[in-house]
């Protein structure tokens, strides 16, 4: 090290270290030995990455869609058209990516994923675009309503780009690696991007990945481009794609593209010397003819080849060659049917307008990128999945996959499309996997001060008085509080948690406060509590708690958790479930201060514990209300019925004290979604399910689950009795 070093240099450093100067960035090369020439740097730049490892929660599993007439138990449940594959089981996965990759990268899933071949392929389309909020316009009834951010969407957002680029570079420079840890030695990874962010996405990958294995910057031609844009500058019209390998092994299949025009068109013929272009060999396209000596008249181009006269002879008896005397013979032209191999300029493949999301990407731009880099059977993986393209292809296309998302809208229309995938492999008579969806589960009760503080305001908005150095964090009245993570959905755990406190200290009424409840934790958490004699209410915490004028003007509505009802009509063993009523009571935005902020004669729609307003301020500036009239049917986008719940166990792998692991049941049980409908363009709501038929009598646990369209879920178990008393 010294001998790198000029003594002044050694004099300089000494003397910034006593004097608690920053050294100059010269010596980071000099001091360091793994220190890269060429590399990314940004504020805040961190050689750590998450370490979490959270246990998965399965909340739902969702076979063979089921929507004949009649529904039968074990032994013929299946038909014979579309098949069940059993071999694994699709994961379908709510919840921050960040701790997503972090907790697959241990555990019994990262074992699953092995056991399955590994994780073949990764395609990532992150949010390069600011703009891109969670903000979505969802249908309700005649009206149309935008669906503001959750408090937890917001958060990411403001992770990704609070500090600008600095954050955004921070935050995908965390999932690359974690994605990295997790790829196959022989896998590959595509990352979809834009002009914005291309640029550092190179100089990422190529420090994560290396260098040597880049393989593609690939040019997506979307569109034509803006032509009305009148700035000066070229019309922008593509985005870019980036791949990298893992390793120098890696999956390749050669794809290939449709012919554009008659320069590319390929024809094919082969001899000893290999393929040929029409005018000259491949590697030679601009070189001359063929020399064909066969007694008809001997032509010789400059440059040209003379071809065996046995091939010719071969090829004229074959009709590959026509000859005609006094003239040039003439080979006959064979186009390649597969087209032309695919180069790294994609104009075949035009965006498409009308789908769910404005940045959703056409399945046949991801038909490519599975075809080329995953071959039937391998996994593939999609972390930003959006409304699902990736995994809808992948099924078609006979692949396992895993895909997650933070927006629990997005995990509802991509639940929504892979049903509608696997009722055309069935219908077709394809097999097709299930899939499960998960979420992450146990978190932390104590997770420092700055929750603490959190909690002081959580309280004191809901009306309660804050608690020190307990497990609640505030009291009203007789009731307890607690408060979920201020940055995580709540969990059932942490639920669980909190109601074994409750025994412990005598506890009879609790009421938990959370920006978003976990998928499962309704009904079965109340339920459990119940049974304990404990009274648990769930609360939605709204995102006025962070406005002063709101908390000022007590204007902080803490919403309850929807309700559903249903009836059940038994026909001997048979039951028909019909749902008869649903509600929701959510709030966006406060009332007062929308019309406050109005300017005159203007007008917006706001939800108001689950009732829509048209707020309007006319000419002279009054503001009107005006309630929009709506049916509890607009509300719904999706319900499903379990007709046997508890009949799927919760099972976690755990280790006993000789470290041996086994299956152990956590408890809880995971909805069997056995008969769902849903909402598409050109369908409507189902009421009635199709019938069950039950193999004996008995008391059984029918649970229904209803998703709103905000994709947020509300479950109510009902007992049943079937036949015979």
């Amino acid at each position: 090290m010294a001998g790198r070093l000029l003594d002044s240099e050694i004099r300089d450093i000494t003397r910034a270290l006593e004097n608690g100067i920053p050294l100059d960035d010269k010596y980071r090369y000099l001091l360091f030995k793994e220190a890269r020439q060429i590399e990314m740097h940004w504020n805040g730049k961190s050689t750590g990455i998450t370490n979490v490892r959270l246990p998965f929660q399965a909340v739902e599993h969702i076979d063979e869609p089921r929507d004949e007439s009649l529904l039968k138990m074990q032994g013929s449940l299946f038909d014979t058209s579309g098949q069940r594959i059993t071999d694994w089981t699709n994961k379908l996965i709510w919840g921050d990516n960040k701790y997503v990759l972090s907790s697959l990268g241990s555990g019994t899933v990262r074992q699953q994923i092995e056991s399955a071949g590994g994780l073949k392929l990764v395609y990532i389309d992150p949010p390069f675009d600011v703009g891109e909020d969670f903000t979505t316009t969802v249908e309700i009834g005649d009206s149309s309503l935008v669906k503001t951010p959750t408090v937890l969407e917001r958060q990411a957002f403001q992770d990704t780009w609070g500090n600008g680029d600095d954050s955004f570079v921070a935050m995908i420079h965390e999932r690359l690696r974690l994605i990295r840890d997790l790829l196959a030695d022989d896998g590959t990874i595509y990352i979809h991007c834009d002009w914005r962010v291309t640029a550092y996405y190179r100089l990422l990958c190529d420090e994560i990945f290396g260098k040597e294995n880049f393989l593609n910057e690939i040019i997506w031609q979307s569109a034509v481009g803006d032509t009305s844009d009148k700035n000066k500058k070229f019309i922008k019209s593509h985005d870019t794609i980036l791949s990298y390998t893992k390793s120098k092994t890696y999956i390749w299949n050669d794809v290939f593209q449709d012919y554009s025009d008659a320069s590319e068109k390929l024809y094919k013929f082969e001899d000893e010397r290999g393929i040929y272009r029409l005018g000259g060999p491949v590697d030679n396209p601009g070189g001359g003819g063929y020399i064909y000596d066969l007694g008809l008249g001997e032509v010789t181009p400059k440059g040209g080849y003379r071809m065996p006269k046995e091939t010719a002879l071969k090829w004229i008896e074959e009709g590959v060659m026509i000859v005609e005397k006094g003239k040039v013979p003439q080979r006959k032209l064979y186009r390649n049917t597969d087209g032309v191999r695919c180069k790294d300029i994609w104009d075949d493949i035009k965006g498409e307008k009308g789908l769910v999301y404005a940045t959703q990407k056409p399945e046949k731009l991801l038909e490519r990128i599975i075809s080329a880099s995953s071959n039937p059977g391998d996994l593939v993986a999609d972390f930003f999945c959006g409304s699902g393209t990736t995994l809808a292809v992948a099924e078609k296309m006979g692949r396992k996959w895993i895909g997650s998302d933070l927006g629990k809208f997005s995990i509802n229309t991509t639940r929504k499309r892979l049903i509608t995938v696997q009722r055309e492999l069935k219908d077709s008579n394809q097999d097709f996997r299930s899939f499960e969806i998960l979420t992450i589960g146990s978190y932390q009760a104590d997770i420092g001060d700055t929750q603490n503080e959190f909690d002081g305001l959580i309280v004191s908005a809901y009306g309660g008085e804050k608690l020190n150095n307990s497990p609640f964090a505030g009291r009203k009245v007789n009731t307890y509080i607690a408060v979920g993570p201020k940055d995580l959905p709540c969990s059932r755990d942490y639920v669980d948690e909190l109601v074994e406190e409750c025994l412990k200290r005598s506890v009879t009424s609790l009421d938990i406060l959370a920006f978003e409840f976990g998928m499962g934790v309704i009904p079965e958490a109340q339920e459990y509590a119940l049974s304990k004699g404990v009274r648990l209410t769930l609360k939605h915490i709204p995102r006025e708690v962070f406005d002063k004028r709101a908390i000022a003007a007590n204007a902080v509505k803490f919403s309850d958790v929807g309700f559903l009802d249903a009836k059940f009509e038994v026909n001997k063993r048979e039951l028909r479930v019909e749902l008869t009523d649903f509600s929701i009571h959510y709030s966006q935005d406060v009332l007062k201060q929308t019309g406050d902020e109005l300017d005159k004669n203007k007008s917006t729609l706001i939800l108001d514990d689950g009732v829509i307003k048209k707020v309007a301020k006319d000419k002279d500036g009054i503001v009107k209300i005006e309630t929009v009239t709506t049916s509890w049917l607009d509300w719904i986008d999706y319900w499903s019925v379990d007709f046997h719940f508890e009949d799927r166990k919760e099972m976690r792998l755990e280790a006993d004290q000789d470290g041996k692991l086994s299956q152990i049941h956590t408890g809880r049980f995971i909805f069997d979604n056995q008969w769902q409908s849903f909402r598409t363009k050109n369908t409507k709501l189902d009421l009635k399910s199709s019938a069950y038929e039950y193999l004996k009598d008995g008391l059984y646990r029918v649970a229904i689950k209803v998703i709103d369209v905000f994709g947020n879920d509300t479950t109510r178990i009902f007992d049943v009795r079937i036949g015979k008393k």
